[in-house]
C-alpha cells in the first residue's frame, strides 16, 4: 500500500483503515511539518497523543528508522506506520469505593482513595475509577472515549483526593478548556523529607519523559514542557520533615513529585522519586506501614459548567496521612520533653 501525502484528495480505503502497516512518502505537503501533527492530520484516526505513542514505540518509521514526534518531515521522507487492530475492550461497571462530594446533573465531585487508578489501562484491566462512575451513574460524558468516559483530570494512583467528572458533553468541554487555561484551582497537601528555606516559594522548571525510563519525568535540561508549582511551608517537625501546601498552575504528570524530589525534600513513601515505601522501617516509632506517597488533592475549585459560578470543594486528610502527621507531633513533642529543647526556635508542629 503506498501514497503520496501530496496528494490533497488521498483517502485511505477500508483496509488501510483497519489494516497492519500504511505506506507514504513525502512529496509536497507536509515539508516542515512535525511528524506527530501531520499523521494525526490525516484521515486514518489517530490523535495526536496516539500518533506521538505509535512514533515512540518505533511503530511509525521515517526512512526505516525509529524517530521523534518532534521530527521536522522533508521531501522524499517515506513513512511506514503500523497500527495495532483496535481494541473491543468494554468498560463495565464495577462496585469501586470513593466518596461523593458533590452531584448534579452535570458534574460529579469525589474524594479518590489511595490505591485506585483512574481509568483501565494495561495492567489496570478493572477496578478502576471509571468503573466505579460507570456502576454509580449511566450517564457519563462520552468525549474522553469508552476507556475514559467523564474524565477531565487524574491523580495518581496512590494520590488521594478530589477529582471532578462530567456527566455530559457540555459540562466536559467546559471543564476540560478550564484546566487546559490553567484557572482550576488545585492545591494538595503533602508530607516530604528535609526543609525548604523560606515560607514559601514557586518551582518553575520544565518536565519532560525520563531519557531512559520511559514511564518516568524528570525535569528537563533543555526543552521539556513548561510546569509551575507553588509551594507553601505549613509545618516543620525537628525530625525531618515538613507539611507542605501545593498550588498547581500546569498539570503534568507527576509534576509535584518530580519537582519535589528536584528540590532535595522529596513526597514522603514515594518509590519512584523519593526514598522508597520502606522508609518507615528505619524510623523508630511508626507503629503502620507507609504504602503510598503521602501526597493529598485537598481542594478544587471552577467555574460550575452550566450554573456559571464559582465553586469549591475541600476534602480532609486522609487516615494515613493523618496517622503520619499525629507520629510527627508525638514524637516532636517526646523530643522537647526529654533533650528540653526550650530556647523560642522550635519548630512549628500541626
Amino acid at each position: 500500500m503506498t501514497g503520496s501525502f501530496h496528494d490533497r484528495n488521498l483517502e485511505p480505503t477500508a483496509e488501510q483503515k483497519s489494516g497492519r502497516v500504511l505506506c507514504y512518502e513525502i512529496i509536497d505537503e507536509g515539508q516542515d511539518v512535525r511528524l506527530d501533527i501531520f499523521l494525526s492530520s490525516r484521515a486514518i484516526g489517530l490523535s495526536r497523543s496516539r500518533a506521538q505513542a505509535l512514533i515512540r514505540s518505533g511503530d511509525a518509521k521515517v526512512n526505516d528508522l525509529p524517530s521523534k514526534p518532534s521530527y521536522k518531515l522533508k521531501a522524499g521522507d517515506k513513512l511506514v506506520i503500523s497500527i495495532p487492530p483496535p481494541s473491543a475492550t468494554v468498560v463495565e461497571p464495577q462496585e469501586v469505593d470513593f466518596e461523593i462530594i458533590y452531584e448534579d446533573d452535570s458534574i460529579i465531585v469525589l474524594n479518590k482513595p489511595a490505591g485506585i487508578v483512574v481509568h483501565p489501562s494495561p495492567g489496570h484491566a478493572t477496578g478502576t475509577l471509571v468503573h466505579g462512575l460507570l456502576k454509580h451513574c449511566r450517564d457519563l460524558s462520552g468525549i474522553g472515549g469508552k476507556l475514559r468516559p467523564g474524565i477531565v483530570h487524574r491523580l495518581d494512583k496512590d494520590t488521594s483526593g478530589l477529582m471532578v467528572a462530567a456527566k455530559n458533553d457540555l459540562a466536559h468541554e467546559s471543564l476540560a478548556d478550564q484546566f487546559r487555561s490553567g484557572t482550576v484551582q488545585k492545591r494538595y497537601l503533602a508530607i516530604v523529607h528535609g526543609f525548604l528555606k523560606g515560607e514559601g516559594g514557586k518551582v518553575n522548571l520544565p518536565i519532560c519523559r525520563h531519557p531512559r525510563k520511559r514511564k518516568e519525568m524528570s525535569v528537563a535540561a533543555s526543552g521539556g514542557r513548561r510546569a509551575l508549582t507553588i509551594w507553601k511551608k505549613v509545618a516543620e517537625f525537628p525530625s525531618g520533615f515538613s507539611l507542605l501546601s501545593l498550588s498547581l498552575k500546569t498539570g503534568r504528570t507527576h509534576q509535584i513529585r518530580v519537582h519535589l524530589s528536584s528540590l532535595g525534600t522529596p513526597v514522603v513513601g514515594d518509590s519512584i522519586y523519593g526514598y522508597g515505601r520502606n522508609w518507615w522501617k528505619r524510623e523508630k516509632g511508626v507503629e503502620a506501614p507507609i504504602h503510598r506517597q503521602m501526597l493529598h488533592s485537598s481542594h478544587l475549585a471552577f467555574v460550575h459548567p452550566t450554573k456559571s459560578e464559582f465553586v469549591s470543594f475541600e476534602a480532609p486528610l486522609p487516615d494515613d496521612m493523618a496517622f503520619l502527621l499525629q507520629w510527627l507531633r508525638n514524637r516532636t513533642s517526646m523530643n522537647l520533653t526529654h533533650k528540653n529543647l526550650d530556647n523560642g526556635k522550635k519548630r512549628v508542629s500541626v
